[in-house]
């Protein structure tokens, strides 16, 4: 099943099942072309893994395997819709797109285990981390250079567990050029370790999502831009770049 939030074209923001371009409430059924996308959660908050492919860290400079996850929070400023732009924040010059996919919690859990974690997932969708290079090469916990505002693509839904295989195709076009790719089998942690290490210490709420983490190519992004983040089995996050 694949869940999406939208605006009605009376204004009213609801919640339906997206099949073949439409949308299906129970009640009434509607053109995916003629009503407004939401993000597909309203989450409270949005745990990021750094780090989470391999050859990603080796790009970076990094070529030992972590311990455990290495985190960073974005906010929910961050968060834009399938088809709304990407504001470009004034004055940077490094501003790079990541493709991700993002685990949505589906109730609230706090130290869950590695073999309960699917319970508390609802779901996956597409995450795109846009990171501001110029302003995180210079700081010790990423606040400016990551959870700056419309710095996280979402969606268009969420598609239940069984939709997604586990060796998934997680892609990143530009223009319509390839620029990323990798499978979901290629993570150093996976799902489960994921949401078990999160909850560790944090209590996740409804809507939460976990951020997977990018594989190697991320690259710059510039007004005009189309950037798309194609998730096998959840379908295709696509947004334009604006230079405000």
């Amino acid at each position: 099943m694949h869940t999406v939030r939208f605006r009605d074209p009376s204004g009213h923001v609801r919640t339906g099942t997206w099949s073949d371009g439409r949308i299906n409430t129970g009640y009434r059924e509607y053109d995916a072309a003629a009503i407004t996308i939401l993000p597909p959660s309203e989450p409270t908050k949005i745990v990021c893994q750094a780090g989470g492919y391999m050859d990603h860290r080796e790009e970076s400079g990094f070529d030992d395997l972590p311990e455990r996850p290495e985190l960073f929070l974005k906010t929910p400023n961050c968060v834009v819709a399938h088809d709304e732009a990407i504001e470009l924040p004034p004055g940077r010059e490094e501003v790079e797109f990541e493709a991700e996919f993002g685990i949505v919690i589906g109730e609230q859990c706090r130290d869950v285990s590695e073999a309960e974690a699917m319970d508390v997932v609802e779901g996956f969708t597409c995450v795109n981390d846009i990171s501001n290079r110029d302003d995180q090469q210079d700081e010790r916990n990423w606040v400016r250079g990551k959870a700056f505002d419309a710095s996280l693509p979402v969606g268009p839904v969420i598609a239940s567990p069984n939709e997604v295989p586990d060796d998934a195709r997680l892609e990143l076009r530009l223009n319509g050029e390839m620029k990323q790719e990798t499978t979901r089998d290629m993570m150093i942690f996976s799902v489960a370790e994921l949401v078990a290490d999160v909850t560790e210490l944090i209590t996740l709420e409804p809507g939460d999502i976990i951020a997977s983490g990018t594989p190697f190519g991320p690259g710059p992004l510039r007004d005009g831009d189309v950037v798309e983040v194609e998730f096998e089995g959840v379908g295709t996050l696509e947004n334009p770049v604006v230079e405000p």
